[in-house]
């Protein structure tokens, strides 16, 4: 038989054991992190967000044609993403080298954008990827990602 306790009116309420997440050190971590490294954790996570937005139309070509070209390039863009961001979050040397292929996405996308008269979208990708590039030539960039 199963007991169930019924806490009397007027009992003092026992103390609540909460457990919280204490986000300081990584806050810590992301505030010791040099501006560019910032930056292209902005710019990955807006690619992922990007793939995200895009998959449904991938699924729904992959329902009709299993390999398609689109399908293709998203799943490749998307693993390469990952990768590279994993690599910078451990800061890894070899994370230096993929952030900067990364960012060399944005060099064909300003044309593209400019010759699809898209020229305020052309400025701004343009800007962002001339910030990557400065912030990840930085030295303290190459300080920073220092593990083997």
């Amino acid at each position: 038989m199963t007991q169930v306790h019924i806490p009397r009116q007027g009992a003092a309420k026992a103390p609540r054991l909460t457990v919280g997440y204490d986000a300081r050190p990584m806050l810590d971590r992301i505030r010791a992190m040099p501006g560019g490294i910032r930056l292209f954790l902005v710019y990955a996570l807006l690619i992922l967000a990007g793939i995200g937005l895009s998959l449904r139309s991938v699924v729904d070509t992959a329902i009709s044609t299993p390999v398609s070209l689109e399908g293709v390039v998203v799943m490749i863009l998307l693993a390469y993403t990952i990768f590279t961001t994993t690599l910078v979050l451990q800061r890894k040397q070899a994370a230096r080298g993929l952030a900067l292929g990364l960012a060399s996405l944005t060099i064909p996308l300003v044309p593209l954008l400019a010759l699809s008269r898209l020229i305020v979208e052309a400025i701004f990708v343009a800007a962002l990827g001339l910030l990557l590039f400065r912030g990840l030539l930085r030295p303290e960039v190459r300080t920073y990602l220092n593990e083997q």
